[in-house]
């Protein structure tokens, strides 16, 4: 079953960083609320990109965003957005830089409202959505969920967060199980829902 001999999803091909991130990561349901937010930053970051290029650069976007910590992002202004477009070692594109920061203080009004993380995890009253695609193929670029996530999320001052960046984003963070049916990693990651 799916597009490989092996059975794993095809997206990462042959890159032996990309299938570590397969292998170990993606799909993996997270539930701490700032390694969502990380994860919702740098899916933002990969818009218009191939996410090879994110993971190549994630350690470089962790120290230049220091940990990904929102509580310090938030307080940023326009010399740290000048500083990260100078910074040949992440992706400088001066509206997704931007875009973190408002992305840190939308992330901490929402975290002092009941959790960044339980609003992630309501959407599938706190248990994974898992697919049962069998190729690459089947698998949509968005869904109503994501697009109703993206509203609020947009609605709570959140940007960069289009209704496919969200949809990635929750496959990421295993809140949906998108690996296919004949990928090993599909019944493993849903083994380790709460």
């Amino acid at each position: 079953m799916g597009d490989r001999a092996d059975g794993r999803c095809t997206w990462c091909g042959d890159d032996p960083l990309y299938v570590a991130y397969h292998n170990r990561e993606w799909g993996v349901p997270e539930y701490d609320s700032r390694a969502l937010w990380e994860k919702l930053i740098l899916d933002g970051f990969q818009a218009g990109l191939a996410w090879i290029t994110i993971l190549r650069k994630r350690d470089a976007f962790r120290e230049a965003f220091e940990g990904f910590d929102p509580a310090v992002i938030a307080q940023w202004g326009e010399p740290d957005v000048q500083r990260l477009l100078g910074n040949a070692g992440i992706v400088r594109h001066r509206g997704k830089c931007e875009a973190a920061i408002t992305n840190a203080r939308a992330w901490e009004a929402m975290e002092h409202r009941g959790g960044f993380d339980a609003f992630v995890w309501d959407f599938v009253d706190g248990t994974p959505l898992v697919n049962h695609f069998v190729r690459q193929t089947d698998v949509p670029p968005q869904t109503e969920m994501s697009v109703r996530m993206s509203k609020e999320l947009k609605t709570a001052g959140f940007r960069f967060c289009g209704p496919t960046i969200v949809y990635a984003w929750l496959e990421a963070c295993g809140v949906v199980n998108d690996h296919l049916v004949g990928c090993p990693r599909h019944a493993e990651v849903q083994a380790l829902a709460r």
